[in-house]
């Protein structure tokens, strides 16, 4: 049986899950978050770090840290929760796309687009052991190309392939993204089991409602969500691409990217000793 603990970080409105395993006291963390302060380009670890302080407290011992996507709104904190525990982290085989697209971007020349800076990569229909049970992974792209979700026993953690039921799904329109393959991801999703509890990677709080949340199930999905009401592939496609078109770039699409395409390792220094984040002038 697992435990989900929830944590959500007000600044970037992701949701963090701390997943243990009750009969074997071993945990996973998903989707961990590093402050980041763009106007002085500040890095802290006070949001993860309290995860961690849980974690100890609680006694448990993490054997993976593992993200859905390569964020484009906020930093992962992977490589420095790998640091802190010796846990592994792993992501979804596809990055090695992300990093192909990305890394010119940058000019990072130090990120090989192989991804081995991650400790596994996960490829559809892949099991990952978990204590006493195991998780499943599911490649769910459109989001990115690099898009999993992972099953543990009756929990979906679906990064941001959906979102709460009144919000509806993720944007498309990042390179290497695509409307049409993320609506056929979202029906891989939906044929779980109707009491599959989803956890969801955000939560942008609508005007409907007054409390952030991150679960529901796949019923309530099937049933509620606002983008999928008429149960049409062409449909989504254009309302997908309609609303695309009116957004606008993520606040931290720069800095996250060459962060999070690097395992959520910051750059090497430069010859003054200085770790730099870019900002590729009319890149994006």
């Amino acid at each position: 049986m697992i435990h989900v603990e929830a944590y959500f970080d007000d600044a970037t409105n992701t949701v963090t899950y701390l997943v243990a395993d009750t009969a074997t006291q071993q945990a996973v963390l998903i989707d961990p978050v590093l402050d980041y302060e763009p106007h002085r380009a500040a890095l802290t670890t006070q949001s993860v770090d309290t995860i961690l302080a849980d974690l100890r407290a609680r006694e448990l011992t993490l054997t993976w840290v593992l993200d859905t996507h390569a964020h484009a709104d906020h930093l992962s904190a992977a490589d420095y929760v790998r640091d802190e525990t010796g846990a592994k982290v792993g992501i979804g085989a596809k990055i090695t796309e992300v990093q192909k697209l990305f890394g010119p971007v940058f000019n990072a020349r130090d990120v090989c687009a192989s991804g081995t800076v991650f400790d596994a990569l996960f490829e559809d229909g892949d099991e990952i052991a978990f204590g006493s049970t195991a998780i499943k992974v599911l490649h769910t792209p459109g989001h990115t190309p690099a898009c999993v979700t992972y099953v543990i026993e009756d929990a979906a953690f679906v990064g941001d392939t959906l979102f709460m039921p009144d919000y509806g799904t993720a944007r498309a329109d990042f390179p290497g993204g695509d409307a049409r393959t993320l609506y056929r991801s979202i029906q891989k999703i939906l044929v779980l089991p109707p009491e599959t509890r989803i956890f969801v990677g955000h939560d942008y709080l609508p005007k409907s409602r007054d409390e952030v949340a991150w679960e529901s199930t796949v019923a309530e999905q099937k049933t509620a969500n606002v983008h999928l009401q008429e149960n049409d592939e062409e449909a989504f496609v254009a309302m997908r691409e309609a609303r695309d078109a009116t957004l606008q770039a993520p606040r931290l699409i720069l800095p996250s990217l060459q962060v999070n395409i690097r395992g959520g390792a910051l750059p090497p220094a430069e010859s003054d000793g200085q770790t730099y984040l870019k900002l590729p002038v009319n890149r994006i």
